[in-house]
């Protein structure tokens, strides 16, 4: 079968890392996925005309209901699609974007979406469509490059000193856009460092929104004790997760955040932010750590800090919730069995 796949593939995004993956599953069945970004479209009408190129594609498969979805509303192939984070947190609240989605998910063959939650709150603001809705988490594998240096990584990511190794970092692993919300945590931080100049945060990922990414360097360049640093292949941002005091996110919406179980499954602390992707599966002092405020993330990093026993009992614990929830192989099943419906 042949499948076109929709998704926004801004490069070494959790979107991006999402489909690559997903696109794998579907191959691995012995079907063709051809792997476009959404933001390449400027309407549903370019991709029906794609679709009906010679050979035809047979169905389709779009991550986000409004930005990937909303494209597939005029072809005449089956499709699925996969609810992201933004779908149900941001873009129901707008009307004209849920009048969208619900054209999509009424027309679609079946919805992902990565939990209960998800679900639960996409058949209150969307019509209900509850039967053709699936929940099925993301699969998590992770990859640490084994050639890597710790105090390099540190010395490029503009962290001087001699006693590098003895710093406690914390590493808030991100795409640079304001629903990510880096800048949160910065003034409580650089308060905590000047009291304690051991711990430093540095912030990692892709510049998506090239204006808020000069707004995240002016700042964090007066910010005493942060650091923005360049992207990192996946294999070297493992691992650096590896050797962090913890991994932060500060997200103001998540859908399910990649870096979270990525940090998990590499048995590294996460101190996340008190929202309702990051609660669905980060559990306070059991799989992780949460805040709801700036000054609160410093008192539960400084506990991790010093509490032996709390850090060993939530690196365990997230290592077996991602084992036991997250297993790749019934991530792939999952999706040859919902790519089979579009026959």
């Amino acid at each position: 079968m042949k499948l076109l796949f929709l998704a926004c593939l801004s490069p070494k995004t959790g979107n991006c890392t999402t489909a690559e993956r997903i696109r794998t599953h579907i191959e691995s069945a012995g079907h063709t996925c051809e792997l476009r970004d959404a933001a390449d479209f400027k309407s549903s009408a370019e991709v029906a005309s794609l679709i009906e190129q010679k050979p035809p594609f047979e169905g389709a498969i779009a991550i986000h209901l409004f930005k990937g979805g909303r494209l597939l509303l005029d072809t005449q192939v089956p499709f699925g699609v996969v609810f992201g984070g933004t779908d149900i947190n941001e873009d129901v609240k707008v009307e004209q974007k849920r009048a969208v989605m619900e054209q999509v998910l009424l027309k679609a063959r079946f919805a992902v979406a990565f939990t209960d939650k998800l679900k639960a709150e996409a058949d209150i603001f969307l019509l209900s469509q509850s039967s053709k809705i699936y929940v099925q988490p993301q699969g998590i594998k992770t990859e640490a490059a084994q050639s890597f240096c710790w105090s390099e990584f540190l010395r490029r990511s503009g962290v001087s000193g001699e006693d590098v190794e003895d710093l406690h970092v914390f590493l808030l692993v991100c795409g640079l856009r304001r629903v990510k919300d880096p800048l949160y945590l910065l003034e409580a931080f650089s308060e905590w460092h000047t009291e304690n100049p051991l711990v430093v945060l540095i912030i990692i990922g892709p510049k998506i929104d090239p204006v808020f990414t000069e707004e995240v360097e002016a700042i964090s360049k007066r910010s005493a004790g942060v650091y923005l640093a360049q992207e990192r292949s996946q294999e070297e941002l493992h691992a650096a997760m590896r050797r962090s005091a913890a991994l932060v996110n500060s997200s103001v919406s998540e859908g399910m955040s990649a870096a979270i179980l990525e940090a998990m499954d590499l048995e590294v602390p996460v101190v996340a932010r008190d929202i309702p992707g990051n609660t669905a599966v980060v559990q306070h002092e059991v799989t992780g750590l949460l805040y709801s405020s700036p000054q609160e993330f410093v008192r539960v990093s400084q506990r991790l800090l010093v509490d032996g026993e709390l850090r060993e009992r939530v690196v365990a614990n997230g290592k077996r919730y991602v084992e036991e929830h997250h297993s790749l192989d019934n991530e792939r099943e999952a999706y040859q069995r919902l790519v089979d419906t579009l026959h």
